[in-house]
């Protein structure tokens, strides 16, 4: 493991460079790992493992759309693709990658398979943080660890299929056999991970959930909206209000603070880019950091977390998910957005 000092902070970190692929496959030669849902980490975290080399196997529910897709992913009914209890059966490493709200619905299913030894692996720390809310209570002889990539499955397998890694953040919440740290790190390298750097499973769902609200999504469409709406309210036309807004963002400015950093984009930008960022940038985060306040405070308390449990438990809530997503999908500026990227020049 080495050690990172980021200004004076110092963290745990595992690269691929001391812990590599062969060495995760002889850590976990003798171990079967079962993915239990195929959403949205299940398909790249199995997929990746799969091309690296470990025992891999699907539980998920058929008949099912999520069945059909592990089938066209080349999963095999009967071989790799089982229903969940005979994967969790046949499993030493329980990858319990449902929702949180499924995994709360499957939970007494999957707690039957956890014999002594077993490891109960997540990638969000929402289940046992909030477990007197969940009533997911991991028993005490099994390990129970996780391995968070820092974004969406499919980013994870995209990244992955071009050599690459997607950071994630490990730890472990209960070492039953003595063994729980070579068994996430073997996994986070075996997913695909950049480089794992240390956390636990509160840090882990408090940062994930204040960034989902935050940066990530919430905040990042909200400033989204306002801008355009503005520019739009002062006789911008839509696609003026969208390339200034969203399109230089993410097609231009975003990946050059990726590949060198904020100082570096603001650097390679016009002067006058330059003085207007600097001068305007402390007041955004003024405006903004008592929002974040209220975010934190509202995750910590275990708000956020009950009001996704009550939200996503509903019948209809996939119903009313749609009819959300498509109050997004169908206002002008995203509209306008389908527009201009219909004429990049790659889908011209």
């Amino acid at each position: 493991m080495a050690k990172l000092d980021f200004g004076g902070t110092v963290e745990n970190v595992v690269t691929r460079d001391e812990f590599p692929v062969e060495k995760a496959r002889e850590v976990l030669k003798k171990e079967t790992i079962a993915i239990i849902g195929y959403g949205v980490q299940g398909p790249g975290q199995s997929m990746n493992l799969r091309d690296n080399g470990f025992n891999v196997i699907i539980g998920q529910r058929s008949p099912s759309k999520s069945w059909d897709k592990a089938v066209n992913d080349g999963w095999v009914p009967g071989e790799t693709l089982f229903s969940i209890e005979e994967a969790c059966e046949k499993a030493t490493i329980i990858q319990y990658l449902l929702s949180d709200a499924a995994q709360i619905a499957m939970w007494p299913t999957i707690k039957k398979h956890l014999t002594p030894g077993k490891a109960l692996y997540f990638s969000h720390g929402f289940a046992v943080t909030y477990k007197e809310r969940t009533g997911i209570i991991p028993p005490k002889d099994v390990d129970v660890i996780l391995v968070a990539p820092k974004g969406s499955g499919t980013s994870l397998r995209r990244l992955f299929v071009a050599g690459r890694g997607l950071n994630s953040s490990y730890a472990i919440f209960q070492d039953a056999t003595g063994n729980a740290f070579d068994r996430v790190v073997a996994l986070g390298i075996g997913v695909g991970s950049g480089y794992l750097f240390e956390t636990t499973f509160k840090r882990e769902v408090f940062s994930d959930l204040t960034g989902e609200r935050g940066t990530l999504m919430g905040a990042i469409q909200g400033l989204f909206a306002a801008q355009y709406d503005l520019l739009r309210s002062r006789g911008h036309s839509p696609s003026e209000a969208f390339n200034e807004t969203v399109e230089e963002a993410t097609q231009s400015l975003y990946p050059l603070v990726a590949e060198n950093g904020m100082d570096w984009m603001y650097a390679n930008c016009s002067t006058t880019a330059q003085r207007g960022a600097l001068d305007w940038w402390k007041k955004f985060r003024d405006a903004t950091r008592p929002v974040f306040e209220e975010l934190y405070d509202s995750v910590a308390t275990g708000n956020e977390a009950q009001l996704s449990i009550d939200s996503n438990s509903k019948d209809d809530y996939r119903v009313k998910l749609e009819a959300e997503l498509e109050e997004l999908r169908e206002s002008e500026m995203w509209r306008a957005g389908r527009t201009v990227r219909s004429l990049r020049p790659e889908n011209a």
